[in-house]
């Protein structure tokens, strides 16, 4: 009887833990240690946009939103190069977009720029290119950089005056819409008049997790033809960095409940003790 109940209890804490092995299996981490959409080598830019051909961003999952008020005869454009070639490649293949984003001499040019969702993380970094044409500034122009979290939301509000999503700001290139010719990287003066690299970090507010957008808001108010501000920007070279993410815990739902260990703790007891039986009476 007692050899009968020792196999029986053998049975029963094997099953246990083939049902642990199942469970523990769940707590394994995604190969590349963070969820996310991008399947790139850690370390690798996941962004890497030359803008060569803009009509292809839609398709390679970037977003433009012009919200400008009134809107105007331009959106985002191809660079042209006969108001400034581009900082690298053909000298056409840069974004640009310009006054004519709004209408009159008092609207306000809200359009944005979102890039790809990306992977947030420790580490992360964005690069990119930025100018206004040589001697423009005397109609100044500014750009904000933001970010979401909120994964592939474009959500960027309703009109030219909301961020939607984009509630963080990175940085602003003249932010006082200075008349003057800015220096790189950017701080005094207003938007530098030759190609200029921005890198922002951690330190300038990207997430350390979870995964989101880029947005670049070309906004100027009392804009347009007739207007006191704005005039023409380019970006160029744009490229993101994914950073590391900590271990990501599996949901609730999958985590073994105490009344699994419970029985398993049972089951081993029971075990030991119809051992210790034996034991003696072999004595």
């Amino acid at each position: 009887m007692k050899q009968r109940y020792l196999l029986a209890s053998l049975l029963a804490v094997t099953l246990s833990g083939s049902a642990l092995a199942q469970n523990e299996a769940k707590f394994a981490l995604p190969s590349n240690g963070s969820p996310g959409p991008h399947s790139a080598v850690e370390g690798g830019a996941i962004i890497d946009e030359d803008f060569a051909d803009i009509t292809t961003l839609p398709g390679a999952g970037w977003s433009l939103q012009n919200l400008s008020n009134p809107l105007g005869t331009t959106e985002w454009f191809q660079g042209n190069d006969a108001t400034f070639p581009s900082q690298a490649g053909a000298p056409t293949a840069y974004i640009g977009a310009n006054f004519n984003n709004t209408t009159g001499g008092a609207g306000l040019i809200s359009n944005w720029l979102l890039t790809p969702e990306v992977n947030f993380g420790t580490g992360a970094e964005l690069r990119f290119w930025t100018r206004v044409p040589t001697g423009g500034s005397q109609f100044p122009d500014r750009l904000e950089v933001r970010v979401s979290a909120a994964g592939a939301s474009t959500d960027v509000g309703a009109d030219n005056t909301t961020v939607g999503d984009f509630t963080t700001t990175l940085t602003v290139i003249n932010p006082n819409l200075d008349t003057t010719a800015g220096v790189c990287p950017p701080g005094t003066g207003g938007y530098p008049e030759d190609w200029c690299e921005i890198v922002i970090t951690n330190a300038e507010g990207l997430p350390t997790t979870g995964t989101g957008r880029v947005g670049f808001r070309y906004f100027v108010d009392e804009a347009g033809p007739t207007g006191n501000n704005s005039n023409f920007i380019g970006i160029d070279t744009v490229s993101f960095v994914e950073g590391t993410q900590g271990p990501t815990l599996p949901p609730p739902s999958e985590i073994p409940t105490l009344g699994q260990y419970g029985m398993i703790a049972m089951f081993l007891a029971l075990l030991a003790g119809a051992g210790l039986t034996l034991r003696r009476r072999q004595s």
